[in-house]
């Protein structure tokens, strides 16, 4: 596929290590200094990046909200205007066509925030579902650019630009009209870092000079961009799920740890007969968090073994260095799994990685073993998310910054 650019593509261009494809082949910056530096300052001060590979859907009419509550697995019935809702969107045998946000104008007008790989199956999913529902299907992605701002300082800083909006009163999950620098957007409280944040939806004509002011102003509050590679650590720390590696069709949300968000109790929406039989079969394997012995993290679709069916035993080696002297060789048992994301976890200080295990070696404190690179690292099933449990920091209150300032 050939590669695509976001509207902030010229700044990355200049200041960014090296440019990356990512999801919809849109092409992003890895770091502009460090993935290790990028992430600690989006944990201390604020960070911002660019995501506008995202994708957005504009649903409007009178069918628009009975359009949306069949597609999803969670209700959107009693949303208030103003009002986001995360979701799963699931096809007829339960996987995954997308995992989304909801967000409410009002009963006739509704936006739909797609992961970006799938952005363009999201999109004709909804469309063709669409059809005879009174409702009225129109992808804006080009025309906006998604810019997020987060961090413990990300309200103090925003306050002194954002105009039209009371920041102090913006909720966790909810989203605002506002002004900055003359430029018209919609602010909505949310983010992927497990950090108090905000994302901005901005007319892509205005997204270049309007990426230069938050810079420039956000300098004196610690402001730097973030790349991919600490958006990786940032949100596999909080074992936040991404579209590709750890979500697809072939997975219900019962394997992601997903299933609170299904509403059974609505009485129609498509999947549902197949996720009630999950449901009451069970699951063969989940979505877990590892902590690595390793320095370095794992890549995709390593393997995992349980611990009790790897054999070692003593080889010598015949070439290098070490030529002559004793060297462990395993032999692996049955695969029980295998790695979705990992990466070094910069503000717990350990190797973290994702993955899909058996449920019988699922359990916090199983130990198993990865394959990585052709040498075996043991490991650990650890309860997630490794980074702030609690949820605290991306729920602050107004209060709570004040009071730290």
């Amino acid at each position: 596929m050939p590669e695509r650019r976001s509207p902030f593509y010229d700044y990355h261009l200049r200041h960014a290590g090296l440019l990356v494809k990512g999801g919809g082949d849109y092409m992003f910056p890895d770091a502009y200094t460090s993935a290790r530096e990028e992430h600690l300052n989006t944990r201390a001060n604020v960070g911002l990046q660019d995501i506008s590979s995202m994708g957005e859907v504009d649903i409007k009419g009178p069918g628009a909200e009975r359009l949306i509550n069949r597609l999803v697995v969670n209700d959107i019935q009693n949303m208030e205007p103003g009002q986001m809702r995360y979701t799963t969107m699931c096809n007829e045998e339960g996987g995954i066509v997308d995992d989304l946000t909801v967000y409410k104008f009002n009963d006739e007008h509704f936006m739909i925030v797609t992961s970006s790989a799938p952005r363009k199956q999201a999109v004709r999913w909804i469309a063709e579902h669409a059809v005879g529902a009174s409702a009225y299907i129109t992808e804006i992605s080009a025309a906006v650019a998604l810019a997020v701002v987060q961090g413990p300082r990300s309200r103090e800083f925003l306050r002194t630009i954002v105009l039209e909006a009371d920041l102090d009163r913006l909720p966790f999950f909810r989203f605002t009209p506002a002004i900055v620098a003359d430029t018209e957007l919609i602010l909505s409280r949310s983010g992927y870092t497990g950090e108090l944040g905000y994302e901005l939806y901005i007319p892509a004509e205005d997204a270049g000079a309007l990426w230069e002011f938050l810079l420039r102003e956000g300098r004196p509050f610690g402001l730097q961009p973030y790349g991919a590679l600490a958006m990786q650590s940032l949100r596999i720390e909080k074992a936040f799920p991404l579209y590709g590696p750890d979500i697809s069709p072939e997975v219900t949300p019962f394997h992601v740890g997903l299933d609170r968000w299904i509403r059974f109790e609505k009485r129609e929406f498509v999947g549902r007969e197949a996720l009630l039989r999950v449901q009451e079969s069970g699951i063969e394997e989940r979505w877990v968090g590892l902590i690595l012995d390793s320095p370095n993290p794992a890549s995709a679709n390593d393997p995992i073994y349980a611990v009790g069916d790897v054999a070692t035993f003593r080889r010598r080696r015949k070439s290098g260095g070490e030529a002559g002297e004793q060297a462990e060789a395993v032999t692996p048992g049955e695969q029980i799994g295998r790695i979705t994301s990992s990466a070094l976890g910069h503000s717990v200080g350990k190797t973290l990685a994702l993955a899909y295990i058996r449920t019988t070696h699922a359990w916090p404190g199983a130990r198993v073993v990865v394959q990585m690179a052709g040498r075996p690292v043991s490991a650990t099933v650890t309860q997630t998310p490794f980074y702030d449990p609690s949820g605290a920091r991306m729920r602050a209150r107004a209060r709570d910054d004040r009071a730290n300032a």
